[in-house]
């Protein structure tokens, strides 16, 4: 802050102590939740390293790479990898696909449509972990209202979950019934965001709606598209209560994903050093997908700016 001296010459008066401080006050919530970060996946890679058996403490030993080298060779890690993108592309792709449809359905602004889209926001208000057990009692064989109405059409012997050749079919339903509206309530604003020239004047000059679909509405709503997948897919490959409250990873290891297994390995088997290396894995592949994702995002955002 500058004063007048007795020469006329302006000088720099010091600034109190608390706005100095003020920068670093603002920055403190942030530090603490990268440490908050940091501490729990520092200490995850170092039990990722280690043989370490909570039930035979006495034998921890530093093995570095030794988890990770069993998992090339190990059955039980593809099947695991194999079920979590298996889940993970069935899950995200059929709520993209219906996530879109409805949000298209609901597009013009409207109170029954306004209505609508609040009354499928419902599923999302429920938590994964006690919807799998409401579509657990309603799947189940012997009084499950869901069996008894596949009944009615000659599916009477329909095992759902308990049977491994419908147990993924049985826990992708349920993610799609819970999920979805995340993806249509983003898609939804992303639609009624875009603007409204280029649709009038495809309108004026009586451009097929196909046309108008695929060249204007789709390219426009990439970015929101990008953005839902991203955040959808990033949460089906973690996915934990929907499998773990239906079936446990089971039949056998039918369901068996990365969290489950990880889960297991941990409370079941007492194994914390393959239960961390199976961690470390998820969030790796995770980093890469969600890199991928973010780069795609950023060039499209980019050629937008380009062609306005």
């Amino acid at each position: 802050m500058a004063t007048a001296t007795l020469k006329g010459r302006p000088t720099l008066t010091r600034r109190p102590a608390r706005h100095r401080l003020l920068p670093y006050l603002l920055s403190l919530p942030a530090l603490l939740v990268c440490i908050g970060i940091l501490v729990p996946f520092a200490t995850a890679v170092a039990y990722s390293l280690q043989r370490y058996n909570s039930s035979l403490p006495y034998l921890r030993k530093w093995i570095w790479w030794g988890n990770y080298q069993t998992f090339l060779t190990d059955s039980a890690f593809w099947n695991t990898v194999y079920v979590s993108l298996s889940y993970t592309i069935w899950t995200v792709g059929i709520e993209l696909l219906l996530g879109l449809a409805i949000a298209l359905l609901l597009q013009r602004t409207t109170r029954f449509n306004n209505a609508a889209a609040i009354a499928c926001l419902l599923p999302l208000m429920i938590a994964p972990a006690l919807a799998a057990l409401m579509w657990k009692l309603m799947t189940n064989p012997d009084f499950g209202i869901l069996s008894y109405l596949v009944g009615l059409i000659g599916l009477s012997d329909f095992r759902w979950a308990s049977s491994p050749s419908t147990a993924m079919f049985t826990v992708v339903l349920i993610d799609v019934w819970v999920y979805t509206p995340f993806i249509m309530i983003l898609l939804l604003a992303g639609l009624r965001a875009l603007p409204r020239q280029p649709f009038e004047a495809a309108e004026l000059d009586g451009v097929p709606a196909s046309f108008v679909f695929f060249r204007i509405t789709l390219p426009m709503l990439m970015p929101y598209i990008l953005t839902a997948v991203l955040f959808r897919l990033l949460d089906a490959i973690q996915q934990f209560d929907i499998v773990y409250a239906m079936t446990q990873g089971g039949p056998g290891d039918r369901l068996m994903v990365f969290q489950v297994q990880a889960y297991l390995e941990r409370f079941q088997y007492l194994n914390v050093g393959r239960s961390a290396a199976f961690l470390m894995v998820l969030w790796l592949i995770t980093f890469i997908l969600s890199n991928l994702f973010i780069k795609n995002w950023l060039r499209l955002r980019e050629r937008a700016r380009g062609a306005v």
